[in-house]
């Protein structure tokens, strides 16, 4: 899958990204300062944290599941091997939908490979329906869409501008 590319400043609020990024920026301004270096790595691993319990919290898990926060650049690098292919994209979303997270990096495996998914980032006036007519051609189908991003969803009607969303193949 690679890089998945997410709205930074919609998602979770896992951990307050202004204080991740302000460290950076100033460990950057003083390069030789090794306080605040470490200020700035603590952030990250707090941050990575934080994800890896959301993960874990929803629930989902893989084998070695190591995530890697860097906030200079907003990107998590996720590790680790998923069960299945399904588990593995939730996972991926669970990362890449937190606020302060602009980029996921893929670099998981899955013990049982399968059809990928497709994504649709959420835009003011979506709603289920609409992307399942958009994405099979089938408003209706709009419940395998909820299906397949629970448990992150709790109800079809709670999505959000910027949400990234897993669309799965039919045959799923």
């Amino acid at each position: 899958m690679g890089l998945m590319s997410f709205l930074k400043t919609a998602g979770e609020k896992l951990f307050h990204h202004k204080d991740v990024e302000a460290a950076h920026e100033a460990a950057a301004a003083a390069p030789d300062d090794e306080a605040l270096k470490a200020a700035a790595e603590a952030q990250n691993t707090a941050a990575s944290e934080a994800i890896v319990n959301y993960i874990r919290a929803q629930p989902l898990d893989a084998n070695a599941l190591d995530v890697a926060f860097d906030g200079a650049s907003g990107t998590v690098n996720v590790y680790g091997v998923a069960d299945t292919q399904e588990t593995k994209e939730k996972i991926l979303l669970c990362c890449g939908n937190v606020t302060g997270v602009s980029t996921v990096n893929d670099k998981m495996e899955v013990a049982e490979p399968a059809d990928e998914s497709t994504y649709h980032e959420v835009v003011s006036g979506d709603n289920l329906s609409k992307i399942s007519k958009a994405a099979y051609g089938d408003p209706n189908k709009y419940m395998l869409i909820f299906d397949a991003n629970k448990p992150m969803l709790s109800h079809p009607d709670k999505i959000y501008p910027g949400q990234v969303l897993r669309i799965p193949p039919l045959n799923e």
